[in-house]
């Protein structure tokens, strides 16, 4: 008899966790982190976790209320925090980079989204990461109003995970601070930062190579300042929401002594403080009040860097800068200092008719 057709074989069936993807393991994170999010909401929060969008009731709030959003991530410090397997304040920085950002307009942050990507899902690390932001929020005043969680295999290496975050804030219209306020003759009050806060990264990672450290193999405990090193790194970054719109409020109207404000972040005093200035002023800067902390002086003696490399790589123990009236530094700096961030005065706003930063910015 004449052989029939050959056996039709029968694939076997895939599913989306044969392709690398665990969508139990994203809907088991959503319950955890629940009631870490929920404590960070406030009263215009409407609905909870797990819509397409989210909700916030800006209504009755404001009168001309300008909206005020931002973006950004961790740099390179999130490759340190992965090398260290320290996940529970990388998200605290995330929320700190976008927040302080947005507060420098005189804005309040409202509501908070985040964006978690990784190769493969692992519930602890993607807690404890949300956990933190979810506290940065907390202690911003800030609602973590949603966000979204991506496994996408072969994407990132074994451990390896991306974040970004975005920030919506709100001020009103007369009491924008836009920098139009700033005058000649201006003092810039400066506040403590907590360490490099989240810029420099790839630099602070090319000076520990040098000095002979391995971040994944330990050996990060030598002493800076009186703490490990790796603490004083890893620090997050300081947030200044709060004190500031504290500030804010027993200052308010069009004679506000507050003139600008300015987050130092990547491009350090040089390039951070002047995007405030008006065309026509420019800053000089006393470098001998730019006192630094332990942690930078390490990093300035193992890398041999220039000051002038340090002034524009990092925040050198700077992490927000007020434009103020020399009169009012008085007055402003009882509160600041009563909230753990005592100021001091670091330069002033000159006449200046260059247009480069270069130009603009003297620091000696």
């Amino acid at each position: 008899m004449p052989e029939g057709p050959p056996p039709v074989s029968t694939p076997t069936p895939l599913t989306y966790r044969d392709a690398g993807v665990d969508i139990d393991a994203g809907n088991d994170l959503v319950e955890r982190i629940k009631p870490l999010v929920k404590r960070s909401f406030r009263p215009e929060v409407m609905g909870g976790l797990g819509g397409f969008g989210a909700l916030f009731d800006l209504s009755g709030k404001y009168r001309e209320p300008v909206l005020v959003s931002g973006t950004d991530g961790v740099g390179t410090k999130l490759k340190l925090a992965q090398q260290l397997n320290r996940h529970d304040t990388i998200g605290i920085d995330l929320v700190a980079m976008c927040v302080n950002d947005v507060l420098v307009q005189g804005a309040e942050p409202l509501f908070f989204l985040d964006y978690f990507a990784t190769g493969k899902l692992h519930i602890d690390t993607a807690a404890a990461v949300i956990g933190g932001i979810a506290r940065g929020c907390e202690l911003s005043g800030c609602a973590l109003i949603g966000g979204e969680t991506a496994e996408m295999p072969d994407m990132y290496a074994p451990g390896e995970y991306d974040l970004a975050g975005f920030c919506v804030a709100a001020v009103e219209k007369s009491e924008l601070r836009d920098g139009g306020r700033v005058r000649e003759g201006d003092v810039l009050l400066a506040l403590p930062s907590s360490g490099p806060h989240s810029n420099g990264y790839s630099l602070i990672r090319k000076v520990l190579a040098r000095a002979g450290f391995d971040a994944a193999k330990g050996g990060l405990d030598v002493q800076v300042g009186g703490v490990p090193l790796i603490d004083a790194l890893m620090a997050p970054t300081q947030l200044y929401v709060k004190p500031i719109l504290s500030l804010l409020q027993a200052f308010p109207g069009a004679d506000s002594p507050i003139h600008g404000m300015a987050h130092i972040t990547g491009g350090g005093l040089t390039e951070n403080i002047i995007r405030v200035i008006p065309d026509g002023l420019g800053l000089d800067i006393d470098a001998s009040t730019i006192i630094l902390p332990p942690v930078f002086e390490w990093l300035q003696r193992e890398g041999a860097i220039a000051d002038a490399e340090m002034w524009r790589t990092f925040n050198c123990g700077i992490g927000f800068v007020l434009v103020v009236p020399e009169a009012s530094i008085p007055a402003l700096s009882a509160p600041l200092t009563a909230a753990g961030l005592p100021p001091r005065p670091i330069g002033r706003v000159v006449k200046s008719a260059g247009a480069s930063v270069h130009e603009r910015v003297r620091i000696g």
